[in-house]
């Protein structure tokens, strides 16, 4: 069951992966249209977004992939706390 959770983790960060470069390729598109105060917005608010759904893929994906590996959670956390 843990290795299902685990491609699902990995098949999310994937989707959010093609999601932010989509966002990315809508974001150039939209900056090649006249300045107006709505392209501003639409850019700062793209801009916003993929960061945030890069960041949510490298988490979900680091999740899933150390899942997959069969490494504990807190393993590589309380690694640099041993001796």
């Amino acid at each position: 069951m843990e290795k299902l959770v685990a491609v699902l983790q990995l098949l999310l960060a994937l989707i959010l992966a093609v999601a932010v470069i989509s966002t990315l390729v809508n974001m150039v598109l939209i900056a090649t249209r006249p300045e107006t105060i709505s392209v501003v917005n639409a850019i700062i608010g793209q801009g916003v977004l993929i960061v945030c759904l890069a960041a949510l893929a490298k988490v979900i994906g680091g999740k899933g992939w150390r899942t997959l590996k069969g490494a504990p959670q807190d393993a590589q956390k309380n690694a640099g706390e041993a001796d």
